[in-house]
């Protein structure tokens, strides 16, 4: 099945489009499940590879194979690794063979295992690479992987953080000057317009009912246990209130036997992982984001591309993406009773939660769009490769040239290491 419409190219002029035809980019990752890395990466390959470039992911052999399903029908190609143990020459040497292989022009890293093997193969390989980081610090709690990412980001053409904040603590973190680091905000295609969401008619949900919607995988870090807590402490005022998350993890079954401990159970849904985030965000009367650590989260962006009015917490960049409370209400982490003040605020007030929608999604539009990101992150790619005008793989950047890739273009058939 061709999938490459539900991908739509990036937004070019033709001479850009010329310019990146036939051009080769390899997308490094360490891990394969449907987080907001994973959903970037799936984005951004398949979006270079609608303009014409070609594409090859690399993902663990042993994940979920969720970018493999994902990327199904878009034309681009997926590489499966195994990687034994967290220090390996073999695979080391894999990955530099693979991307003499397919003759990759550049290679882009994501995340801290990828980001150190892949600035080791793509400098054995002769090719630019960079890396972009996109959680919290979960590198800087043993000094050998701040030394492994520091080498990394040393033998690097560009590091890349989503967030300011992370941008100054990884500069702190591996002793590296603020001005090798690029931040470039993660952005996201608005969803589809829903005129009517099946979701409510799912929950069986009356037009007097309220909805507040959360999405995100069921993890600690995500929160959702205080937006439970909150839910309880506005049941009394608010009896037709509901709370959907979409998404799943391992929290799922505490989840509900809290619900059930606070009697909330039949007003508290999990929808697990779903595909149409649009017509979810299309029944909700609130969005809310209940994190405790974020950089800049994918499904806080659809939520303001799609106008809903936003309470999230005041964690990572969020406060920044939220246009310091001007696009959406903050509130602290933590806290279930500031939450559910929030919430109460717009659940009570729907013209302010009207107004709050359209400036979270007049602010996302703005800064925080997938065109927007992409314009970056090109700028980026753009002068990497002229800093590279001697390596033959970058000449498609200069002139247009197209070169077929090898043969083995199926999906998985990439060599494994042991």
């Amino acid at each position: 099945m061709d999938r490459r419409a539900e991908f739509p190219a990036l937004q070019m002029t033709p001479v850009q489009t010329a310019r990146w035809r036939g051009v080769r980019f390899a997308h490094l990752i360490e891990s394969d499940g449907p987080g907001g890395a994973e959903r970037m990466v799936a984005s951004v390959a398949a979006g270079l590879q609608a303009a014409g470039s070609e594409n090859i992911i690399v993902v663990p052999a042993a994940g979920e194979g969720w970018l493999a399903r994902e990327l199904s029908g878009t034309g681009v190609l997926v590489e499966p690794f195994r990687l034994e143990r967290p220090f390996s020459p073999t695979f080391a040497r894999w990955l530099t063979d693979t991307l003499r292989r397919h003759r990759v022009a550049l290679a882009h890293s994501h995340e801290f295992t990828m980001a150190v093997y892949g600035a080791w193969a793509a400098r054995r390989a002769g090719v630019p690479h960079l890396f972009t980081m996109h959680g919290g610090r979960y590198y800087a709690g043993r000094l050998q992987r701040r030394i492994a990412l520091r080498l990394a980001a040393l033998a690097s053409d560009s590091v890349v953080t989503v967030s300011k904040s992370l941008a100054h603590h990884l500069a702190q973190d591996l002793w590296i000057r603020p001005s090798r680091i690029v931040t470039i905000p993660n952005g996201v295609r608005a969803p589809q317009p829903v005129v009517h969401s099946s979701l409510r008619d799912e929950l069986r949900l009356g037009s007097t009912d309220q909805l507040v919607v959360a999405v995100g995988n069921l993890y600690p870090v995500k929160g959702h246990g205080y937006l439970l807590e909150a839910l309880a402490l506005l049941a009394p005022r608010y009896p037709s209130l509901h709370v959907a998350i979409a998404g799943r993890g391992d929290l799922e079954e505490r989840l509900r036997d809290r619900a059930c401990a606070l009697q909330v159970s039949d007003r508290f849904h999990l929808l697990g992982l779903r595909s149409d985030i649009g017509n979810v965000l299309a029944g909700a009367n609130v969005f809310v984001l209940p994190s405790l650590s974020e950089g800049v989260p994918l499904a806080l962006l659809e939520a303001m591309l799609a106008g809903r009015p936003v309470v999230a917490s005041a964690v990572g960049e969020v406060p920044t993406v939220l246009d310091g409370g001007r696009a959406g209400v903050m509130v602290p982490a933590r806290d279930p009773a500031a939450l559910a003040k929030a919430l109460d605020t717009l659940l009570a007030d729907p013209a302010e939660a009207r107004r709050l929608g359209a400036a979270a999604q007049a602010r996302a539009t703005e800064s925080y769009t997938f065109d927007v990101m992409m314009d970056r992150y090109l700028q980026l790619y753009t002068k990497m490769l002229r800093n590279h005008p001697d390596d033959r793989r970058s000449q498609g950047v200069r002139d247009g040239e197209r070169q077929p890739l090898p043969d083995d273009r199926a999906p998985g058939k990439g060599a494994l290491v042991g």
